[in-house]
């Protein structure tokens, strides 16, 4: 899709794309190929569109995604999605909290679609930075407001990666509501953490904290990978409907992921005795 976008070009917008596409110029390579005299946006635009695509081939071989993102519309990011898709993490955290001075984090979820990493505190949270640095893009659900800023507070990381945050992605197609609200709607099911959500986990790790079950633990860092799993087949689904009614749209759809095995187990007694606390507390 990147190769086919133009809105990033200065002085073309959206609407200026599709009349592109519409006229049948679907990537850089099939503009840049037109003769001075059958160049579709007139001289004046032209002596600014030639060099522009020549530095986004530029940047696109050195893997630059920063350079697109700074150019692009933030609710066009998606676009970056499928050329930077090695170099892409899906990241969730889970905290004490909501963010209070005394909260912090207690669990990371870091999965690039093969390898899926989990960062404990207390164990190997320490590790989280360096791991992330690897990642010229990270994914989201509502990160820009709770998961980066947490990070960057509690662990002055500056995460400063090109982000993809569904919750606007998926908004904008119609699905709005928290992670898994969207994931109920789109088919996406979650087995026996079905009706887990924030507050459970921090219950989770009360429970490991207070009563050494690491059952707990491995109930909460399921929870998590999960989260992250699942956001890779919300940004594949999201992306394959962003491309729904642009002349793009069958080549450049994305199969479905496999689901990965995680490496965790929900513990079921576990999941009832803390269902049975939520019960007290409302």
């Amino acid at each position: 899709m990147l190769t086919s976008t133009f809105c990033h070009i200065p002085g073309i917008g959206l609407q200026m794309e599709r009349t592109l596409w519409a006229a049948g110029i679907h990537t850089w390579e099939t503009l840049r190929e037109r003769r001075a005299g059958d160049f579709p946006l007139g001289p004046g635009r032209e002596r600014i569109v030639r060099p522009f695509i020549d530095q986004s081939f530029v940047h696109l071989r050195q893997r630059n995604a920063r350079f697109f993102a700074g150019l692009l519309p933030a609710e066009q990011h998606w676009r970056i999605f499928p050329e930077f898709r090695e170099s892409l993490a899906y990241l969730d955290i889970e905290t004490t909290g909501m963010g209070t001075p005394d909260d912090h984090i207690t669990a990371v979820a870091l999965y690039d679609g093969r390898n899926l990493r989990s960062f404990v505190d207390g164990r190997n949270l320490d590790q989280f930075e360096e791991a992330l640095g690897e990642y010229e893009v990270i994914v989201t659900y509502n990160g820009k407001c709770f998961d980066v800023p947490f990070i960057r507070h509690a662990m002055g990381i500056p995460l400063d990666q090109v982000h993809i945050d569904l919750r606007y992605v998926l908004k904008s197609l119609g699905y709005a509501g928290g992670l898994k609200a969207c994931e109920r709607k789109l088919g996406i099911g979650r087995g026996d953490l079905d009706g887990m959500d924030g507050f459970f986990a921090v219950l989770l790790w009360e429970d490991y904290t207070e009563n050494a079950n690491e059952r707990a633990l491995d109930t909460l860092l399921a929870y998590n990978a999960l989260d992250v799993v699942n956001l890779e087949r919300l940004m594949i689904l999201a992306y394959n409907m962003k491309l729904k009614g642009t002349p793009l749209h069958p080549a450049h759809l994305l199969p479905l992921p496999e689901m990965p095995e995680i490496p965790f187990k929900a513990d079921l007694k576990t999941i009832e005795r803390i269902k049975g606390r939520m019960f007290y507390y409302s």
